[in-house]
Parts: structure tokens; sequence; C-alpha cells
């Protein structure tokens, strides 16, 4: 069974950024669009991931798919689901871009769903929820936010729920894309020697276009808990976080700056703590997230389970004197330079930028710029980390896998 999608929507629907470098080679393309696994209908999680699988991969204008035809032509080409948003993106010759920039929005506005296709790429989602399932690493990042917003939509599952995966139809599909996904915001940012010619005439972003939340819902308070160590194991993945400022917060840049103080650079406290001083971790690494009506800073070490106890100690120490004391200066003046540099080598990377514009830019809903992010970081104080440091450590939630037997 075929069954066609919502009917072109033309070029004039999708806002679009434009970054010209006539230094290029290649075109960048980057769609993002406001709709993610918060948004999956009640008992069907994984439909904002398998529209993303279906899209790419589905047959499109006389193709095999977006993917392969992207591929051919030498390019490369991903996509990815979030909490809030879905991105396709694509890097092309810039001798292509015309061609790819008009069959990105017909795969994307105009997909052909196909009871086959859909069974197949069911079928690769399914294999790859086992992969991340098998994963440690994965999979306590996926039980930590099950877990910290538990009963909130930002805990859905971002891959999926296997047993609501296997329940979705095609026509379920078909009407989840038309009623929801394509009445999201949506931007597609390009970085390249010039705009492609099918979208010169489209409008600018920043149109007044409103990004939505789930149910807009407030996130339910956590009960902080120890886990049980898997002492049976050779290596086990502990996440441990507490609630942060949501996107476009002020203070969102204090723990940005306080994620690299606790990074995985060698420059970092804990670097020189827990690798070098302590042996007791080699791979771990720390990063903020905001989501429109929340965040969530995190920090994710791999170890074994017999430090486990001491790992914690270093960490909660490490906090309490950053609470308490603050960093030194050049400890501050490192960890905003690594938190700059970041963004700057990101933005310096033209397919790297055009994901960081539309993630940014929240889908087209708000205006971003650069220069303003690195200036909120630049101009992070001690007394910010502070603050920053007092409120993940009186809320830190601690989870691990696997579990203790």
């Amino acid at each position: 069974m075929t069954t066609t999608g919502a009917p072109p929507v033309g070029f004039a629907r999708i806002p679009v950024v434009p970054v010209v470098d006539e230094k290029l080679r290649t075109t960048s393309l980057s769609l993002t669009v406001g709709y993610g696994a918060r948004h999956d209908p009640a008992g069907r999680g994984g439909v904002a991931h398998l529209l993303e699988h279906l899209l790419m991969s589905s047959p499109v204008a006389g193709v095999p798919s977006f993917c392969e035809h992207v591929e051919r032509l030498g390019g490369y080409v991903n996509a990815h689901t979030a909490p809030e948003m879905t991105q396709f993106y694509a890097q092309v010759s810039a001798d292509d871009a015309d061609e790819i920039a008009e069959l990105l929005h017909t795969a994307v506005l105009a997909p052909v769903f196909e009871a086959d296709r859909l069974a197949d790429e069911r079928a690769v989602v399914l294999k790859e929820l086992a992969t991340g399932a098998a994963d440690m690493a994965d999979a306590v990042q996926d039980a930590f936010l099950a877990e910290f917003f538990a009963g909130h939509d930002l805990g859905r599952p971002v891959g999926g729920v296997p047993e609501e995966l296997a329940a979705i139809t095609v026509e379920e599909l078909r009407a989840e894309h038309a009623a929801n996904f394509l009445t999201s915001p949506m931007v597609l940012v390009v970085v390249g020697p010039r705009i492609p010619k099918p979208l010169v005439d489209s409008p600018a972003a920043g149109s007044g276009a409103v990004f939505r939340v789930g149910r807009d819902e407030p996130v339910p308070a956590r009960q902080d808990r120890l886990p049980a160590w898997p002492t049976d194991e050779n290596l086990c993945w502990v996440c441990m976080g507490a609630a942060s400022p949501r996107t476009g917060d002020p203070d969102r840049s204090a723990y940005n700056v306080l994620a690299k103080l606790l990074g995985s650079s060698p420059s970092s406290l804990l670097y020189r703590s827990l690798r070098n001083q302590e042996g007791l971790a080699y791979s771990f690494q720390a990063w903020h997230r905001g989501y429109a009506d929340a965040g969530v800073w995190r920090l994710l070490v791999g170890v074994e389970p017999e430090s486990a106890p001491r790992l914690m100690e270093v960490v909660r120490e490490l906090l309490a004197g950053l609470a308490t004391d603050g960093p030194t200066p050049d400890d501050l003046d490192a960890a905003r330079r690594q938190a700059v540099m970041g963004l700057i080598r990101d933005s310096e990377s033209p397919l790297e930028q055009a994901n960081l514009i539309g993630a940014r830019g929240r889908a087209g809903t708000v205006a971003w710029s650069l220069d303003d992010d690195l200036a909120e970081l630049a101009a992070v104080t001690a007394q910010d980390v502070r603050a920053a440091a007092a409120q993940v450590a009186d809320g830190l939630f601690v989870c691990v896998r696997p579990e203790a037997s």
C-alpha cells in the first residue's frame, strides 16, 4: 500500500537563513523542524524518530531516496531526532545545490508513505534501539532522562518505545505528518558560495512562528537516591545531573562554563582530579542542555563499580568547592576559553554552522547571534559559576547502567 503525503506546499513554506561564503566549494543545507520526541502522540512513542527515517529513506522524485541520491553525488547526508527538534542535513558540491535543495523540500514536505518501506525502517529503528540498549554509555543517558523527567514530555525516549513502534501504521504516520509535523516551525539554513536558485525567493526566518512545547506541564520533583552499584560488572556508566536553565535563560552560560570546569579537557578540575590524581576514570564528559521549559546539566563517567563511591565523593567535593569558593581566575579563564572556542569551531565548519543556526534559532522562532552567545560566555563570572555549582550540588540526581542485579 502506498499513501501519498500532503500536496507539495512550495518553497515559500520554509523560511531560509542564507550564509554566503564565495570561497566555499560545497553547499550545506540544514532543515530544522520544531518537532521531536516530546511531540509523539500518546501511546505512539517513536513517531518522530520513525518519521525522520522514512522521510530520508523513502523514494522521492524518481530517485531511490534522498539519502542515497545525495551520497551517489559524493555528498554527505544525515538526520537526527531530539526531544524538541528534528534536523535533516546534507553537504554537497555547490554545483548540485539547486537539485538537492529542491529534493530536500519534496522529501520532507510531500513524502510518499509506503507500507513496505515503513516495515523496513521500523526494523532498522528497532535494531538501532537494541544497539543503544546494549551500549551502557547510551543506555544510562536514556535512563537518566526517563527518570529525571519522569511523567513529563522530556522524559520520553527519543528513539521510541519498541512495543509502541510496532503498532504504528502508515495511516497514523501520514496523519501525524500532516497535522503536527507540517504545522511545526521550520527553518532551512544554507551555507555556501551562493543561494540555491529554488530558494532565492524564500521568506526570511523570524516571521512570527511559535515554538511548541508538549503538554506544557511543570517538571515534577525528583526523588534523589544513590543507585546500587553493579559489583559483578567490570565497568559501569554513571550519569549524574541536576536542573539547569531553560533555553534562552541568561543564566545558562554559567552552566556551560561549569561543564568545562568538570569536563574532559586536561585543563578541567575533574580531569586533574579524577584522571591524573585518582586514576578513577578515563572517559567522561559534562554538558548543559536547555529546552523550551526546562534544562538539565549532566556529567557522564565510565568507572569500575568498586571505584564508583569514590567517584561520587570527588564530584561532590569539587562541586562543593566551586559552590563555596568559585574557580580560581586561571581555571575560570580556561573554562570560558574552552566554551568559547567550542562554539567558534562549530561555527567555522559549514555543516556544523548550518545545524547550529537551526538549533540555536529554535527552528526559526527566535533570533540567534553567535557574537551574543560568545559575549555571554566570556562574561561569566566566578560568582555565576558559584551559583550554578551550588544548584547542581543541591539537586544532584544519579543513574547507573548496568544496574545491580
